[in-house]
């Protein structure tokens, strides 16, 4: 029990210590673009990093993580060794100004203390029988792929924006949002699909009523869960009522209305901001340069939501791997509710802190921004880490805004992104991993020795 609560200790330590070293991802470009302070803009970040906790519900990225590394291979000593090298990486990046990725370096840890404890207790297995394979491929996959969303996304956004007829310019975002909402519906009923699946089996029954069950989520939002357990029973009237009562809570957290409905309202007061100055008023160049700074608030809020979002469900696997390891809980997704809200309390905390040295690099360095462009890039990367968070991928913050910067400077034209800068980071990223699985083996070693 002693080391479950200093692991708990850790994680949180963790997570705030993520919360400053990735506080530049989220207010680089609006304290760049001199919309805010430093101090106001940490604020307003640290504000809507803890939002995400009344947002995100399913927690389909913490489970992710937790099962990264399969379960007979997880103990508390393994958690303990990948934190300390987590930590440890994050704060040697962080004191250099790298901005690598903290999701990244936990994972590595996690799985290179894992690594070393299943060799050390059974020589010559094999590596897919200690890691699960298709999480490491995707959290792989994506280093390089959320950037490369991130900057197509933003280049798109930015030609959009950026484009004179009001009326095109209005069309392309309508249509946007259209399949914005046809995407993320998607993404829903495939989680609803996977609750069902893991609940009911491939019981006929559950084929057969997969409409039925997707409009009583629709028809019954999470304050309403004790009426949507009633209507799942109703389909379901043989069902176990333990399982009917876990299915409709599932069911409750696959529900994403919240998310997308916030996405349409911020695109609808985009829209009525263009109107507003360009038709309503005389679009002088400083009125339109007024108009995109205060856009840049919704779009640095926006991508706050989806940092806190993303990485506080990372310690929240972390958390809830060590109390299945400790016998505390039986599965991942049956963790208590103080731990979302102690993760999300902590990085919000952490970004109250700041991290001034990677600011220079994410906001200055990379390629110069200017309030249109930081409302482009912030919005491309909120819409990359809710999609990403959809799908359960624990992508990187760091590496989605960067990407995303580089997307806005292309589009002015190639010479403006600093490419060697860009490299340098690119070599960050694909580093993080190995290091910290390295860092977390010798940590392990060295725990074993002195136990």
């Amino acid at each position: 029990m002693t080391l479950l609560i200093v692991i708990i200790v850790l994680a949180l330590l963790f997570d705030y210590i993520n919360g400053f070293h990735d506080a530049a991802n989220s207010i680089a470009t609006v304290v760049s673009t001199k919309v805010l302070t430093p101090l106001q803009a940490v604020i307003w970040a640290a504000f809507f990093n803890f939002v995400a906790f009344f947002i995100f519900k399913d927690h389909a990225v913490a489970n992710t993580i937790g099962k990264t590394v399969h379960g007979e291979f997880i103990t508390l000593q393994v958690i303990f060794s990948g934190l300390i090298a987590a930590i440890a990486w994050n704060l040697l990046t962080w004191w250099y100004g790298i901005p690598s990725s903290s999701s990244h370096t936990l994972i590595g840890g996690f799985a290179g203390a894992a690594l070393v404890n299943a060799y050390w207790n059974q020589p010559g297995l094999d590596f897919e029988a200690i890691v699960a394979m298709d999480k490491i491929s995707k959290t792989l996959f994506f280093i390089f792929l959320a950037p490369l969303i991130g900057m197509t996304i933003s280049a798109f956004i930015t030609l959009v924006t950026i484009q004179q007829n009001l009326w095109l310019r209005t069309s392309i975002i309508v249509a946007s949002c259209m399949l914005t909402w046809f995407a993320f519906d998607y993404f829903e009923q495939i989680k609803m699909n996977e609750v069902a699946h893991k609940i009911y089996g491939e019981a006929p029954e559950w084929a057969s009523q997969k409409d039925a069950v997707h409009s009583l989520v629709e028809t019954y939002d999470e304050m309403g869960a004790e009426r949507l357990a009633e209507g799942v029973s109703a389909l379901f009237p043989a069902s176990d009522p333990s399982l009917t009562s876990k299915m409709a809570k599932s069911l409750a957290g696959a529900d994403n209305s919240v998310m997308i409905w916030g996405i349409m309202v911020v695109a609808l007061l985009f829209v009525l901001t263009f109107w507003y100055v360009e038709v309503f008023t005389t679009p002088t160049a400083f009125r339109v340069g007024d108009m995109f700074k205060k856009l840049q608030l919704l779009s640095s809020a926006a991508f706050s939501v989806g940092h806190g979002g993303n990485d506080a469900q990372k310690v929240m696997g972390i958390i809830a791997a060590a109390m299945v390891a400790n016998g505390d809980i039986e599965d991942i997704k049956n963790m208590p509710d103080w731990v979302p809200l102690a993760c999300y309390t902590a990085i919000g905390l952490g970004t109250l802190s700041g991290g001034w040295k990677i600011i220079k690099t994410m906001g200055t360095k990379i390629t110069k921004v200017t309030p249109l462009e930081g409302v482009c890039a912030e919005t491309s990367g909120a819409l990359t880490l809710f999609m990403t968070e959809q799908m359960g991928i624990p992508v990187s913050t760091t590496h989605t805004i960067t990407g995303s910067i580089i997307g806005v400077g292309a589009t002015k034209r190639l010479s403006a992104v600093r490419w060697g800068v860009t490299i340098q980071l690119l070599w960050a990223w694909v580093l993080t991993i190995p290091i910290s699985a390295l860092l977390a083996g010798l940590v392990l070693l060295l725990v074993r020795s002195l136990s």
